[in-house]
């Protein structure tokens, strides 16, 4: 029997960044961490095959939901050099498939993707742990991710006051002077970790460092931090005091176990056992574990990305390129 042709629709970044705004991909990604909590989806760990040149890895993320019942995969090669010659660190496509007879029906770029759902990732934890009378932002990286979070936080939790830091200044002024692009209010640049954490409600860590830049000293009572850079576990961006005083929640307890860096050195210190993992934030949402408990809490929400956010984000993307005519489609 003849089969007949794959129809798959093709969307670029620039499609990607149109089609998934954050106000939706924030409700889609709070919905599916739910799921993943509440095991809904098949989620195999994010694997990764060094290159032999060394430069870069190719990474795979798999994964299936039951609700909205969909599966597809992200295949992403990560060059950590790429920036210094202009190109994003993290390059890609995501395929997602129907699931009634698995036949794949759209082909995406990933980079856009994983950056606004990354972003998107922050958000839902901050609204779930965060002081609610949090003023301001301290942004610790220049890259991407830094843009991107910031885009997310003005589209849907905006704040009075963004604080930029990074290793090389006239990065973080090109990154200070986007965020008053991207109408922030209020935004500063600070010289030092220390300084842009001491006036700080919540700091996201967007620098993808292999060692701690922020220490529990630098943190002020109340904080709410989204440790986002480091996603390895040879890598880390706070130190085990910092672990160690922290109500510290994952968006999966099993990747986090095998690739926050930051928790495994604690743990591996004597510093913390597992059980300093307090719950998943979809555990939170669903209100099944406690987030903040007082003004005075230091909360942590590990963001390691898993499979279910990208699913439910390109799911978004796909349903709006059929409902406005967006992308091409190539027949297969």
């Amino acid at each position: 029997m003849q089969q007949p042709p794959l129809e798959l629709h093709v969307i670029s970044a620039r499609e990607v960044r149109e089609l998934l705004p954050f106000d939706a991909c924030v409700a889609a990604v709070r919905q599916a961490m739910q799921g993943v909590s509440a095991g809904n989806v098949l989620m195999p760990l994010r694997q990764f095959m060094p290159l032999p040149s060394g430069d870069g890895r190719l990474a795979w993320m798999p994964g299936y939901l039951g609700e909205p019942e969909c599966f597809g995969i992200k295949l992403l090669s990560l060059f950590p050099g790429n920036p210094r010659v202009g190109l994003s660190s993290h390059v890609g496509l995501y395929v997602l498939y129907e699931s009634a007879h698995g036949r794949p029906v759209a082909i995406m770029e990933a980079s856009a993707l994983t950056a606004i759902r990354t972003a998107a990732a922050s958000v839902v934890a901050t609204l779930a742990l965060a002081r609610p009378d949090s003023s301001t932002l301290a942004i610790l990286g220049t890259g991407e991710e830094a843009r991107s979070h910031i885009d997310a936080f003005q589209a849907v939790r905006p704040f009075e006051r963004v604080i930029v830091w990074g290793r090389n200044p006239d990065a973080a002024r090109e990154c200070a002077e986007y965020a008053l692009g991207a109408g922030c209010a209020h935004v500063e640049v600070a010289a030092t970790v220390a300084a842009a954490a001491a006036d700080a409600d919540v700091i996201c860590t967007v620098t993808g460092s292999p060692t701690a830049i922020l220490s529990g000293r630098d943190v002020r009572k109340g904080t709410h931090l989204c440790l986002v850079g480091a996603s390895i576990p040879t890598s880390r961006e706070v130190d085990d005091d910092l672990v160690v005083l922290s109500r510290y929640f994952v968006d999966y307890r099993g990747s986090a176990l095998a690739q926050a860096g930051e928790l495994l050195d604690a743990i591996k210190a004597g510093r913390v056992t597992e059980a300093h993992i307090l719950g998943e934030i979809g555990d939170v949402l669903s209100g099944a574990v406690p987030g903040r408990l007082a003004d005075d809490d230091v909360t942590v929400y590990k963001s390691l990305g898993v499979a279910a956010q990208d699913l439910v984000s390109a799911l978004v993307v796909y349903r709006h390129a059929l409902e406005r005519g967006v992308g091409t489609v190539a027949e297969l």
